[in-house]
């Protein structure tokens, strides 16, 4: 946790805080040490950037959330699209 709070330049009670509000949940290594994946990481980047905006960090956690779940859905429209295409 220390190394990926330093990484990110936040604190460790941010990164625990980002866990509490569900935005990101490491892994646990064998010691009990908390293992945070590059999306994991990306994720508490841009909690960072809306919380340095003044967003409070519920807000910014349900903003990523959202945010995530638009891209996914025009992920998947766009392949419908696509194979809707080939069809034609």
């Amino acid at each position: 946790m220390g190394a990926a709070a330093e990484m990110l330049g936040v604190t460790a009670t941010f990164l625990r805080a980002l866990g509490a509000a569900h935005l990101i949940e490491p892994k646990r290594s064998g010691g009990g040490h908390r293992r945070y994946s590059r999306y994991q990481l990306r994720l508490a980047a841009r909690a960072r950037e809306l919380v340095d905006q003044g967003t409070g960090v519920e807000a910014a956690c349900r903003i990523i959330i959202l945010e995530d779940q638009l891209a996914e859905a025009l992920r998947i429209n766009a392949a419908y699209e696509r194979e809707r295409a080939a069809r034609a």
